[in-house]
């Protein structure tokens, strides 16, 4: 997890660099970077932390931050999308913070391997059950998991490119291991499968959440929005593998920690490529952006067919691996969820390949704004080649490039992010 933070946060800095100068104002871009870092740290904190307080501590830092850099940019939308993001943000918190108060009060401690110890022992207790219950709300909140996911479309439809590639790739992964390490090593695999069930109620809502948001996302017409509907898809696979509790299924749902953070950073970094480049938004208006942009509509595809779940991709790997570990588990009934959402992705995602490579471009210029400026429509007609598309800046493209090919090689090499998720699944369900 920490590998996967850095990286990707690193890798998103260097993209960072032309789309914020394009997207904020001069006197925004050092206050930018410092709340990212503050953002990063959180993350970081989240993810290394021995203690449920500390562990609210960083989510809190990591949420705070994101409802700045959410609202940092200037469209009015952004600062609602930011409020909206607060609000439930807020009630998430006190949740987890109530929740952390209960376990002190039952235990006396807020280490997380001495609750490990300790809290057995009081299982029945309606402190500690209580407890237990605030932080599920709290992380499936933080986490938007459906139907808690309405803070999650606008603030990353609306937030600039790489504030929703952070967003999607790192929030949403923090949130995930929070949860899922409150589950399995702050109370353990006996208590989430025969004391609480709660593995069944999540079986039932992560199933929901991959349809639900596989069908909310094809009635959207902008290519920022369908891929901020679609993590909530994702968010279900991750919690379907975990709540299944096998070895098989619970290596799909981690691995798919891994993918979808950098299926879904690649595609938003491509979607503020095509803003940079064309001030284009909706998905019509890629019409023969193949042909314009080609080294990121590749980029593009190539994540859209992981998303999929398309063989030789990453996103295959980890919906194999839930598809299998649900027949081991002898629940038949998960393959066809899986299915059609991989149809219905399908489906949403062909939308957008054809626009861009099987439709034509119609004359649309470099900037859509600009052609409302008259002399710079009139320079146009005088000298079409001053306004052919070029591809991004290198600081822009490679990041692009190198998360786009990493759904690829974990694709093909799926053995070793494999091997390392499948010891933490031992790991989380008791085994070591």
């Amino acid at each position: 997890m920490l590998v996967i933070v850095s990286f990707i946060s690193f890798a998103l800095a260097v993209y960072a660099k032309n789309n914020i100068e394009y997207e904020l104002s001069k006197d925004r871009i050092s206050p930018f970077y410092s709340i990212y870092m503050l953002f990063i740290a959180g993350l970081l904190g989240i993810v290394i932390t021995g203690d449920v307080f500390n562990l609210y501590v960083f989510l809190e830092i990591s949420s705070l931050a994101g409802y700045t850099l959410v609202a940092v940019r200037k469209r009015r939308e952004a600062l609602v999308a930011s409020y909206n993001y607060l609000i439930l943000g807020t009630i998430a918190a006190l949740f987890i913070l109530l929740a952390v108060g209960y376990l002190y009060m039952a235990t006396g401690t807020l280490n997380m391997a001495d609750l490990r110890e300790r809290l057995p022992e009081i299982y029945s207790s309606k402190v500690v059950l209580t407890a237990f219950a605030f932080f599920m709300v709290g992380l499936s909140l933080k986490l938007a998991l459906f139907p808690l996911h309405t803070w999650l479309p606008d603030a990353h439809g609306y937030a600039t490119p790489v504030v929703s590639a952070i967003l999607a790739a790192l929030t949403i992964t923090g949130s995930a291991y929070a949860m899922f390490r409150i589950m399995f090593t702050v109370f353990n695999v006996e208590f989430v499968l025969e004391v609480v069930p709660v593995t069944d109620m999540l079986i039932i809502v992560a199933s929901v959440a991959i349809i639900a948001g596989s069908i909310l996302t094809i009635s959207q017409i902008k290519l920022k929005q369908m891929l901020a509907f679609s993590t909530v898809t994702h968010i279900g696979y991750m919690v379907l593998g975990v709540a299944i509790a096998n070895q098989t299924a619970m290596t799909g749902g981690l691995m798919h920690m891994l993918n979808h953070a950098i299926m879904k950073a690649s595609l938003f970094l491509i979607a503020g490529i095509v803003a940079y480049r064309t001030g284009i938004e909706e998905i019509a208006g890629l019409k023969g952006m193949g042909k314009k942009l080609p080294l990121s509509m590749a980029a593009f595809t190539v994540g859209a067919l992981s998303m999929i779940g398309v063989p030789l991709t990453a996103g295959f790997v980890s919906k194999w691996y839930i598809a299998i570990g649900s027949l081991e588990a002898g629940m038949w009934y998960l393959i066809p969820v899986i299915i059609m959402s991989s149809l219905l992705t399908a489906v949403y995602f062909w939308r957008v390949i054809d626009s861009i490579y099987f439709k034509d471009s119609s004359g649309q210029g470099v900037k859509e704004s600009s052609e409302k400026d008259s002399l710079t429509g009139t320079l146009k007609s005088l000298n079409p080649q001053a306004f052919v598309l070029k591809e991004a800046p290198a600081g822009m493209l490679i990041p692009t490039l190198v998360l786009a090919s990493l759904c690829i090689f974990f694709g093909i090499a799926a053995f070793i992010p494999v091997s390392i998720a499948e010891k933490a699944a031992i790991m989380l369900l008791g085994g070591g």
